[in-house]
């Protein structure tokens, strides 16, 4: 194996890879509508289906756009009233998450504290908002858990969604690491998508909302990272460089 192939950097995405998420988003996003006096409700089989929109505004845009014909609606205030769904469904999410509805799934903290200890960067790419990622991490991780990740990509920066490569492109750049030393971590066909497209092996851990998409061309498909080690990434890695 090429020096300049060997494994230096994790990157992860987050909503459903680092935490089982979509099902406290659902709940938020319903409380949203709640709140702001709207009969919409996004039960299970809806919301997986609404999961192939990335981005929780385009989610909702999506959803009106299907719903209700747009010829009677001024283009500014339908965006304004987006955001302001959004905004009461981060606030929701955000409460969500203090008060314990979310972990981190099997795995993740014993192999994101390995690479750290192993000297290898770690990086988030997501489409999610800084605000979610904040939440669920300091939850998680600690007041502290910026320092853990080098880079952090997320909606802010990289405002084209999975499956454009955008982030991870934006995130190999920032690393200065070439994608051919990286594993991605996703749990979704965007996200999947979104890696592959900037050149990076790619490590699936489907979720309920996700184990049904196509993931051909993933380095591994797991049901989590549970017992999965620093070792066992770089056998697979290097088993796919070759």
């Amino acid at each position: 194996m090429k020096h300049d192939t060997a494994l230096r950097a994790l990157v992860f995405d987050v909503d459903g890879t680092l935490a089982d998420t979509e099902g406290a988003h659902r709940a938020a996003f319903n409380e949203a509508f709640a709140e702001a006096g709207l009969d919409w409700h996004w039960d299970e089989p809806l919301y997986t289906r609404l999961l192939e929109v990335s981005g929780g505004k385009e989610r909702i845009a999506h959803w009106w756009r299907e719903r209700e014909p747009m010829t009677d609606i001024d283009a500014g205030a339908f965006a304004d009233t987006v955001q302001r769904l959004h905004d009461l469904k981060t606030a929701a999410y955000e409460r969500r998450v203090r008060e314990g509805a979310v972990t981190l799934r099997p795995g993740v903290l014993a192999l994101v504290r390995a690479a750290h200890e192993a000297g290898l960067a770690l990086a988030i790419a997501t489409t999610t908002s800084p605000i979610n990622i904040a939440a669920l991490l300091r939850a998680a991780l600690g007041p502290d858990w910026r320092f853990l990740f080098q880079v952090v990509e997320d909606a802010s920066t990289a405002p084209r969604k999975k499956p454009d490569p955008q982030v991870y492109v934006q995130t190999l750049a920032r690393l200065a690491v070439p994608a051919a030393a990286c594993v991605a971590f996703e749990d979704s066909a965007n996200g999947l998508a979104a890696a592959r497209g900037a050149g990076l092996a790619t490590l699936v851990t489907p979720n309920a909302f996700t184990r049904h998409h196509d993931f051909a061309g993933a380095l591994r498909v797991l049901p989590d990272l549970q017992g999965i080690t620093l070792g066992d990434l770089r056998a697979w890695h290097a088993a796919a460089a070759r």
